[in-house]
């Protein structure tokens, strides 16, 4: 199938006008410090999809000289090698510098597999490039799809406040950034349509057999849903979110202490708090993220007096608060020689 066409010449939205103007505003309010150095590189993870092609192009405008792009090629498609090179010849007309990332996706759950792939092949590539702070384009559809998702899941606040305007990619100190957070699919795809590109058009976005796919069909057809809306109240949520960590932060500080086998918490916050808190102990002892469902059957247990296991670990309501330990090793028997 077409994987994307380039014109002759590429138009890029003139640098005064109203959607380049929108877009530094937009990118200022999360990356002021990296706006105000001429040295400070921006990179682009571009898919060639009509999304990140919009954001390539209006970085290109916005920041000319400071941009640079990669591609990453997963190999799960017979076309993302022709993908990857229609990208690089983009590139090549706005004067972009642009790399291929070659990633192996292992078997399983291929979707977070290719995340997790893909972030930590853009990480490595910013590292050696002195690329300051990397850029993706996810947009308000985009959050109001992840949202309702994950209200269909029960999620927690952590889960409904989506993905922020501004953080750090996984597993390292990159600064992650999304600075068309507020765009919606449709103003992206017209930018592109009026540059004279033809994106690439992947096959799996409109694949019933994926959730997100599925609910981008369903929120379309529901006019009376403001996918814009949407998008500020998981914004909203985020402000909840940074709030109930703050205040678990303080809880910890005041009220886990260490123990001999472990650790010993007095709760005096509200439930919410206090999974949080119990979440951090099951990070720290047991060096793995524990799924909130467990959490709270820990927290059921303890608050009506009852022993509870996570992980490796046992916690047993004390007088006065919880233990949290691993169980005592068992020593192994060994025969006695006679």
């Amino acid at each position: 199938m077409p994987v994307g066409a380039l014109p002759a010449r590429v138009e890029l939205p003139p640098a005064g006008s109203e959607q380049v103007r929108r877009f530094a505003a937009d990118l200022e309010a999360i990356w002021p410090e990296g706006l105000d150095r001429a040295d400070a590189r921006l990179g682009i993870a571009v898919s060639g999809g009509p999304d990140s092609t919009a954001l390539l192009l209006l970085a290109a405008a916005a920041l000319p000289g400071r941009v640079a792009a990669a591609t990453v090629d997963h190999g799960l498609r017979a076309e993302s090698a022709d993908e990857a090179v229609f990208v690089n010849d983009l590139c090549g007309m706005l004067g972009v510098e642009h790399a291929v990332l070659p990633v192996k996706v292992d078997p399983g759950n291929v979707q977070a597999q290719a995340r997790n792939a893909r972030y930590a092949a853009l990480v490595t590539w910013a590292q050696g490039n002195e690329i300051a702070a990397l850029a993706t384009a996810h947009h308000a559809d985009d959050q109001a799809e992840t949202l309702l998702l994950r209200l269909n899941r029960a999620s927690g606040v952590a889960g409904l406040a989506g993905v922020r305007p501004r953080g750090r990619a996984p597993d390292s100190d990159l600064l992650l950034l999304r600075p068309v957070l507020a765009w919606r699919r449709d103003e992206l795809a017209q930018l592109v349509d009026a540059s004279g590109v033809r994106a690439v058009a992947d096959p799996s976005n409109s694949d019933d057999r994926f959730d997100r796919v599925r609910m981008r069909k369903a929120l379309a057809s529901a006019g009376w849903l403001d996918p814009v809306a949407l998008a500020h109240s998981a914004a909203h949520l985020a402000d909840a979110d940074a709030a109930l960590e703050w205040a678990a932060q303080r809880e910890w500080a005041e009220n886990v202490r260490p123990q001999p086998f472990g650790l010993a918490y007095r709760p005096r916050a509200p439930r919410a708090v206090i999974l949080r808190v119990i979440s951090r102990i099951v990070r720290e002892m047991d060096s793995q993220e524990p799924r909130g469902g467990q959490v709270a059957k820990v927290f059921e247990s303890l608050d009506s007096g009852s022993p509870a296991s996570i992980g490796s670990l046992v916690a047993r309501p004390e007088r006065g608060g919880w233990t949290f330990s691993r169980p005592p090793k068992k020593r192994r028997s060994s025969a006695i020689k006679r």
